[in-house]
């Protein structure tokens, strides 16, 4: 698809949106993670794209694949550089060159369930993100940061990041 061809899309998208607002509310599609051994687990889309992770071996895991946390901040990438590359269409900005890099600081000890010195659960998430763009477009260098930043608030997983969504957690038990 060409950038013009993106930024239409876009632009009927916003029409239909505006005539009719309700039809913006979805339900998206859902991941379906599945256990498979040890630390494994493989993610599947109802399309049929499989993703595996893995945990490190120091956590038990084999270490060959990719981790949770991992296929996170990627998520997180890949969302604010599409974004970004949305809004660019929009604007008739031809990229040059583009990249997000996603990154995160944790603590082992919220993954663990072990406290801090002063007896205090440690959050399991990330304590901070940070995501770092880069950014190139011939002629139109002063208009780059705007668009970034607003594709950054316009990015639904930065979003959700930042606007901190609740989670209805559903558990169902079974025997065998």
């Amino acid at each position: 698809m060409t950038m013009q061809d993106i930024a239409s899309a876009m632009q009927r998208m916003e029409q239909a949106l505006r005539r009719r607002p309700g039809m913006g509310l979805h339900d998206d599609a859902p991941a379906v993670a599945r256990w498979d051994g040890g630390t494994r687990v493989v993610s599947s889309h109802a399309n049929g794209t499989r993703v595996s992770t893995d945990m490190p071996i120091e956590l038990g895991g084999g270490g060959d694949g990719v981790t949770p946390g991992w296929l996170f901040r990627a998520g997180v990438a890949a969302c604010l550089t599409t974004r970004i590359a949305m809004g660019a269409a929009a604007a008739g900005i031809e990229l040059g060159a583009l990249e997000v890099r996603a990154g995160s600081r944790s603590d082992l000890r919220g993954l663990l369930d072990l406290p801090d010195a002063e007896g205090m659960p440690v959050f399991a998430g990330p304590c901070e993100v940070q995501l770092h763009v880069r950014i190139a477009a011939a002629g139109v260098a002063p208009r780059l940061r705007a668009l970034v930043e607003d594709s950054h608030r316009c990015s639904p997983i930065p979003n959700a990041l930042e606007h901190a969504v609740a989670v209805d957690l559903h558990i169902d038990t079974d025997s065998h």
